[in-house]
């Protein structure tokens, strides 16, 4: 048997973990749960490095948009207006679940707007900047 500390949704989770044979007719064991509250399952996000550099302009014309990969608040923002960024560029910093996370550009290219600052909150799909 093998122990485990899985942490989901930042609660911890103990769990015992025994290897079965096909010679094993034990049933298995159960799970002790240092937190007894269930935890939803996470969503899958797919984060924005993860979008094609050729990805089609949103909003017929009005640049690429860059928006927020999960729900949080904004720390810094490492652009400004004009400013011209490549792919892989940090854009800012957003903290989620106390985590700092930062949000890279997906494409090169000119910042055209900035619609979040500093210390506002956002949610999944929130617009923070559009590139053109």
């Amino acid at each position: 048997m093998k122990s485990f500390r899985v942490t989901v949704n930042g609660k911890s989770y103990d769990v015992t973990v025994e290897e079965m044979g096909s010679e094993s007719t034990s049933p298995a064991p159960a799970v002790k749960q240092e937190n007894p509250a269930p935890a939803p399952a996470p969503k899958p996000q797919a984060p924005p490095e993860a979008k094609p550099q050729d990805a089609p302009a949103q909003g017929g014309g009005e640049g690429k948009k860059v928006p927020a990969p999960m729900p949080g608040v904004v720390l810094d923002i490492k652009v400004s207006k004009g400013d011209k960024v490549s792919e892989g560029q940090t854009l800012l910093v957003l903290e989620a679940m106390k985590m700092e996370n930062e949000i890279s550009s997906p494409f090169t290219g000119t910042v055209k707007d900035i619609h979040i600052s500093k210390g506002a909150s956002v949610n999944t799909e929130d617009l923070l900047i559009t590139i053109e």
